[in-house]
């Protein structure tokens, strides 16, 4: 499973117990973007507390789950260049089993 996002290269680290950790190649991106999200929903609350329109709130909250929308793919593009590729070629079913339930989280 993919945990650390502090470093900027990819490196493998396998711990016992299934899964592993490593940084990724896009670690600044993935930050930026959810540094993106949390003005735009910083931004939301404000507009909630000071009784802005709903269509406002609404254009905002879009906004917050763009960027959270585009993190994910930042994170999954990487997950499947790096983690998933090494999971095939190794024949580690459990990665691929973790990444077929986190597709299914994102998808609802």
């Amino acid at each position: 499973m993919c945990k650390d996002l502090q470093n900027h290269s990819h490196n493998h680290s396998h711990k016992q117990g299934g899964g592993h950790t490593h940084s990724h190649a896009h670690t600044k991106a993935v930050l930026n973007r959810l540094s993106r999200a949390i003005g735009h929903l910083t931004s939301v609350r404000g507009m909630v507390e000071d009784g802005r329109g709903c269509a406002e709130v609404l254009i905002q909250l879009a906004a917050v789950r763009s960027a959270i929308n585009s993190t994910c793919e930042v994170i999954l593009k990487d997950h499947l260049d790096h983690c998933i590729v090494e999971a095939v070629e190794t024949g580690d079913k459990k990665t691929i089993e973790e990444l077929n339930k986190a597709i299914e989280l994102l998808m609802k």
